[in-house]
């Protein structure tokens, strides 16, 4: 794939994303996910794409490689928080939204902490 079919491939997905299209952005997305797998920009498209399928599993891994890739980046940080806290998972989502938040603190983030504190608080009971 050249650079260009690249461009085109991951503007087009993401457009469609954009369009309430996720399962069409998912399929405009395959090719470039699997040729470029270590490319931030393509796993937070992925795991967004990934989170509005309700595919959490795979919006999780998206979203972890992103994390993986730019450990600074409070929105894939904050993103795989929401995926983990749709999963139930509030203990997992805390750490995450919590760096997210310290990273970043406006007033959304501060929101999903208190969010995901008081699950977990409701959780330790």
């Amino acid at each position: 794939m050249s650079s260009e079919e690249f461009f085109e491939a991951f503007r087009r997905a993401e457009a469609l994303l954009a369009n309430r299209r996720p399962l069409e952005a998912l399929r405009a997305l395959g090719p470039v996910l699997e040729e470029n797998p270590d490319t931030h920009s393509v796993q937070i498209l992925a795991g967004r794409a990934y989170l509005h399928t309700a595919q959490f599993a795979r919006a999780e891994q998206a979203f972890t490689a992103a994390v993986d890739l730019d450990p600074a980046d409070h929105y894939a940080r904050l993103a795989l928080g929401r995926t983990l806290q749709r999963q139930g998972r509030f203990t997992e989502a805390l750490t995450q939204i919590k760096m997210a938040a310290a990273m970043h603190p406006t007033p959304e983030y501060q929101d999903a902490l208190g969010e995901v504190s008081a699950r977990v608080a409701l959780q330790d009971r």
